[in-house]
Formats: C-alpha cells, structure tokens, sequence
C-alpha cells in the first residue's frame, strides 16, 4: 500500500462516506510475535533492536529525568457480546493478540551503563486499574488508570512504589479505554486524554457524557475541566515546542469506508470542538447521527490527516536530527487497522515539522510490523518517546517488546 495514496497531510483527499450498516469491515491479521533474531525494517542510516523483551502486552512509555524507562502493560477486557458484530469483534481482537488478561502493572528499566539493555527490572506499580498515561512532576507520580488519574509519592532513583495512591479525577471506565496524561510545561496542570464509549455515540449523547475529550487537571486545586472536545479517541499528546502548543493523535469513527474520515494529529485550541459525533474533518456531517447544527458550525478542522484506520496511539516530540539527518518533527506509533479492505498503520512515522505546523509527507521509521500478505502481524507499535540518551523507544504491544532506534 503507498502511504501516500491514503488521505493524509493537510489537505486530504477524503473519500465520500459509504455506510456499511451495522456489521462494518472486519480485518485482523493474526498475531504472531518476533522469531528469534528478527526486527522491524528501520530506515535508512538507523539501526534498530530490542531494549526489553518479554514484557506483557506494553503499551505506554515514559521516561523518569533520571533516565529510568518506564512501561505501562495493560491489555483490553473483552466484556459480554450483546450481538453478532460484538462476538465477531471480541473474536477478531483476541486473535489479533489486543485482548488477553491485563498485567495492570507499570515496569522500571534501567540501563546505569549506557549499552542500551537495561541491567535492572523490576515492577514499578502494580494493582493498578488498566494502566496508560504515567507523568512525574515534583516528586509525585500520576498514573492514568481506566477509571480515575491515581498520585503516588515518588522520590528519585527509587525501583518501586509501595505507597497507596490517592485518587485525583474519576473517569468512567471501558469503551476505549486508554487514558493517556501529559503535563504542562510548568507543571501546574496535568492534561488528560479520554476516548468514547462507542463508535458514534450508539447509545446516546449521555452515555458519552465526559468522554471524547482532553481534560485539564488543576494539580493545585484538585478541578478538572473540558480543555478539548468532540475528540472521538485522542491518545498520544505532546507539546511542541516552537508555540507551545498540545498536540494529540486522534482515531476517528468506523463503517465509512478505507479512508473515511482518516486519523489525525492536531494542535488542540483551549474550547475547540473537533466534530465527534456529528461531523469529521471539518463539518462534513456524518448522517448516521442526530445531528446538531450550532456544534456541526462551529467544529474546527484538524491539522493533519493520517489515512484511515491507522490506529495512530503513540505521539512524541523529536528535535532535528536527535536521530543522524531527520527533521524535527512528531513521532507517532501507528498501531494498524482492523476495519478496512486494505490494512494501514503498522509503522513507526515521522510527521516534519516547520514554523510550528506540520508540512510535507510522512517518513516511516520503523516498518515491517505487517505481513505482505497481510494475514499476519509480528507486532503492532504503540507508545513513543526519546530516551535520555537521545535514541528512540517504540513499543511493541504484540511482539512484547521495547525497540530502540539509534544512529546506524
């Protein structure tokens, strides 16, 4: 597939929308995992290999100021099938390796040496509620949990966290279930990422009532307010550095079609409202629901289309050439579709950056994740972000991996 035929950059060619009626394209190469001494294609002038292997089902990574790599596993509960699809989707995402008993455990890695394998392991946090987003400020550790943004007290170079956690903010659990955290540049505020229960609001607007949206956590006083909406799934954020602006990855809706509407990557505006449920991109209005018309006006237009379907979870800034010869830019872990004809996503991209926006095309820095047949997966990326170090750290959810990409 050429990335670039997909509905992606700031002017995307979007397809018009073809419902699919209630069972939507199903399509999932099966997981499979790395064989020994296999490894993602990296680009040109880079070297590629495993940081950690063995991990269980990782998904978010952070990095401690000390260097310590943090990873949190946690996998998707499948939960009782109420029709057809769900039983032919909870079937798809076991197979596809998505679902299976959640660690709900953050990992420390440590590697003191500097050799890029790290010489200490050991369980950060666990008993934890679904684990994803994890932020530092100060000396307390905030941990996104499915249902709540938990503080614990950390103190620097410890392994391990004992102490009981205090909850901060309570979030309704399930549906699309990561809850990814980033703070400000100040560290006054955490900001907090939170997908839809469903895919367009299926059971109504109430059910969706907090969801679909960014969060701003007063850390002071304790209050949180809607600081993004109408974000159907926002995972990956992170803030770029020439306006200091958030940016974020957003999934869009299912059952219109390969391209329609694609994922995106944008600046989120303090109030702006992206469209979800009633529109995409802009407001084109998805008919498939009740709509509102002072919403659908008012809906802003994302910076940057991905293709759809891409899965696009993991996000980090990179500052020119933290890797030999690339631009800055933002990374972005492209966790692959399910739901369209032809698979997309599987890779590791780098969005350049100029003047603060996005410009050009993509450049994939990590592929090979998919068959080319497409019937089977050796591993499916997630989080990014750059070590201290300055390599890059790319979780593998299926291969149960962290890969690290330095200079070639």
């Amino acid at each position: 597939m050429g990335a670039f035929k997909q509905a992606v950059g700031t002017t995307p060619v979007i397809p018009q929308a073809k419902p699919q009626g209630a069972m939507p394209m199903l399509k999932m190469p099966t997981a499979m995992g790395w064989a020994p001494g296999t490894a993602p294609t990296v680009a040109a002038g880079l070297k590629v290999a495993p940081f950690a292997t063995g991990l269980d089902h990782p998904r978010m990574i952070y990095v401690l100021p000390n260097g310590d790599v943090l990873v949190a596993e946690a996998a998707t509960l499948v939960g009782k099938a109420n029709s057809i699809r769900d039983m032919v989707m909870h079937r798809t995402l076991i197979r596809a390796g998505a679902s299976r008993p959640s660690a709900n455990r953050i990992t420390l890695l440590r590697d003191a040496d500097g050799d890029g394998v790290p010489e200490i392991r050991e369980v950060f946090l666990e008993n934890l509620n679904q684990p994803f987003g994890m932020a530092l400020v100060g000396n307390t550790f905030y941990v996104g949990n499915t249902d709540s943004v938990v503080a614990f007290p950390y103190e620097t170079g410890q392994t391990s966290i004992t102490a009981p956690g205090r909850k901060l903010m309570e979030m309704k659990p399930g549906g699309h279930w990561t809850r990814n955290l980033i703070a400000s540049q100040d560290g006054s505020k955490l900001y907090v990422a939170v997908g839809s229960q469903s895919n367009i609001a299926d059971a109504g607007m109430a059910v969706e009532e907090g969801r679909a949206c960014i969060f701003e956590l007063d850390l002071k006083t304790e209050q949180h307010r809607i600081f993004g909406a109408g974000l159907r799934n926002p995972v990956g954020m992170a803030w770029e550095p020439t306006n200091g602006s958030l940016w974020t990855v957003v999934n869009e809706r299912d059952g219109l079609g390969d391209e329609t509407p694609p994922d995106y990557l944008t600046s989120v505006k303090d109030g702006g409202f992206y469209g979800w449920p009633f529109c995409y991109w802009g407001q084109t209005v998805d008919d498939r629901v009740p709509q509102d018309a002072a919403l659908v006006a008012s809906a802003l237009t994302p910076d940057y289309a991905l293709g759809g379907h891409t899965a696009s979870l993991g996000l980090c800034w990179l500052p020119e050439n933290t890797l030999p010869g690339l631009p800055s830019g933002m990374v972005i872990g492209q966790h692959g579709s399910w739901n369209r004809s032809k698979l997309s996503g599987y890779k590791v991209i780098l969005v350049p950056f100029a003047d603060g926006k996005p410009q050009g095309t993509p450049i994939d820095l990590l592929t090979g994740f998919l068959a080319a047949d497409e019937k089977t997966s050796n591993g499916r990326p997630v989080g990014v972000t750059v070590a201290k170090d300055g390599a890059l750290l790319a979780v593998d959810d299926v291969g149960d991996v962290v890969w690290r990409v330095t200079a070639g």
